[in-house]
């Protein structure tokens, strides 16, 4: 089992990145929320993984924290009819700490529009997970809430509403980061949207 890679980080996108451990280029699948604590190209890097064997493939997912892998492996263990390319989108589409609370208060609204996540999933992943996640979970969400930059706010905010407007994941980040840089710091939420709408079309 590989667990974790120590290296130099070769590549990295929001969908995935490549690691050069002694010579060796591992590539892994990365949640958005991990491609956000990266370190740029060159630089050192540590990811924690999962590793997924199927028949026709070997494929390593990695993780900026223990906290984004525990709950990978949570959906992918507890959840039926969630893989692990769902399980990523959940991470992309909702923080760990914004995941587990919507869990523990039951609020199916939110998690069903993650992409790729449809109302029933939505309530599967309440009956089953709610259990293992306990009010620890929506106690944490509530202080991070109060503890979240503006600017993460704002990023959060804006890329999941362009998901929620038909956008993949990695294009409103992207967007959404693009948008950032040319309208400064102090652009809100709408003004990044309607910014990323204009591009888009």
């Amino acid at each position: 089992m590989i667990t974790f890679l120590l290296g130099k980080l070769v590549e990295s996108l929001p969908t995935q990145v490549v690691v050069d451990v002694n010579g060796v280029g591992y590539e892994a699948l990365i949640p958005l929320s991990s491609f956000d604590k990266l370190p740029a190209p060159g630089q050192p890097v540590k990811l924690l993984t999962q590793l997924i064997v199927r028949e026709d493939a070997h494929i390593l997912y990695g993780f900026a924290t223990p906290g984004e892998r525990e709950l990978f492996r949570m959906l992918i263990n507890h959840v039926s009819g969630i893989g692990p390319k769902t399980a990523l989108n959940i991470l992309s589409g909702m923080n760990a700490v914004a995941f587990r609370g919507a869990v523990a208060s039951s609020d199916v609204k939110s998690l069903s529009q993650i992409s790729g996540v449809g109302k029933k999933t939505a309530e599967r992943i309440v009956v089953e997970l709610r259990d293992k996640i306990g009010a620890a979970g929506a106690l944490e969400a509530a202080s991070a809430k109060n503890t979240l930059s503006p600017d993460d706010q704002k990023t959060n905010d804006a890329t999941l509403a362009l998901m929620a407007l038909g956008f993949k994941q990695s294009d409103a980040h992207e967007s959404v980061r693009a948008a950032q840089a040319v309208l400064g710091p102090q652009a809100n939420t709408e003004q990044l949207i309607r910014a990323c709408l204009k591009k888009g079309n």
